[in-house]
């Protein structure tokens, strides 16, 4: 059988993807003035292509035309967290339930295993790695979702999710124990081979439940004035300074959990606030760098 032959990119649409991914990937952040002259230059063709991509980019929301200022990469909004976690948990609801029958022993076994080791990971405090096990949780289930347009879809929101952390002062709700317990639910779901509608269900709540936690958070900065997580005190370390080392430590051995909050800068020295809660009776250090 003859293979296909892909066709090579127009100018349009090799410019339209050198934007695209330069503003997804943080290169270009909010506010950034696209010069339509210079890019053409830059990349070796006529203004003609820059523009039709510069339009492309305005209807998919990444690019804003300003009065006097011309094209700008899209300044950046909190809200928009708040709508692309919104569609992440319809889509991928979608995308769990239709996966579910599709999902091997392995790939189980797989998820449990993720599943522990995030629990590990919120006992050291550590949650940069909660965050990446949390990833790969759900990229298991998206390998085994039939769906492949549905599973570039969910791609494409990450990306952009990932944008908008790079670039907005948002927290980013931790939800740590609550989320250890939901993914058990799923996959005990998965594994007892529930109604795919009921998995599409849990799954599609599981994300909403973060979504409503950042919606706490936005109320409360509103009505404050500033951004702080649910308890404890949020920490800011001054932009000049690289690293900072919080301590927590129980005061009680009674209650059934602390939290605190810490905050680590992503991007550019924006501040990310993060919420998050463990067992008491336990201690730990951890270091937030500057990215």
């Amino acid at each position: 059988m003859a293979r296909a032959t892909s066709q090579p990119l127009t100018k349009q649409e090799r410019v339209y993807r050198t934007l695209r991914e330069r503003i997804l990937a943080g290169e270009y952040g909010p506010g950034f003035r696209i010069v339509i002259d210079t890019l053409a230059v830059e990349l070796g063709v006529s203004a003609l292509p820059v523009r039709e991509a510069v339009r492309r980019l305005e209807a998919e929301g990444l690019i804003v035309y300003r009065p006097n200022a011309g094209a700008q990469v899209t300044p950046a909004d909190p809200g928009l967290f708040d709508d692309e976690m919104t569609v992440l948990a319809v889509l991928e609801g979608f995308a769990t339930g239709l996966a579910a029958s599709e999902l091997s022993a392995p790939a189980i076994t797989r998820l449990t295993e993720l599943t522990d080791a995030m629990e590990q990971a919120m006992m050291r405090m550590d949650v940069l790695a909660f965050g990446r096990l949390n990833q790969e949780f759900h990229g298991v289930i998206y390998e085994a979702c039939p769906n492949d347009a549905l599973v570039a879809m969910l791609h494409e929101v990450g990306r952009r999710l990932d944008a908008i952390r790079r670039t907005v002062f948002v927290q980013i709700p931790y939800r740590g124990a609550e989320s250890v317990a939901e993914h058990r639910a799923l996959i005990e779901l998965i594994a007892s081979k529930a109604d795919p509608a009921e998995i599409e269900r849990a799954a599609r709540e599981h994300k909403l439940r973060t979504v409503q936690s950042f919606r706490r958070w936005r109320a409360e900065r509103d009505g404050d004035g500033e951004a702080h997580g649910d308890e404890g005190d949020g920490h800011h370390f001054p932009h000049s300074q690289k690293t900072r080392t919080f301590a927590w430590s129980s005061s009680t051995s009674t209650e059934k959990s602390c939290s605190c909050s810490i905050s680590a800068s992503r991007f550019s020295g924006l501040i990310l606030p993060i919420s998050m809660s463990m067992p008491c009776s336990r201690s730990a250090s951890f270091t937030c760098s500057r990215a």
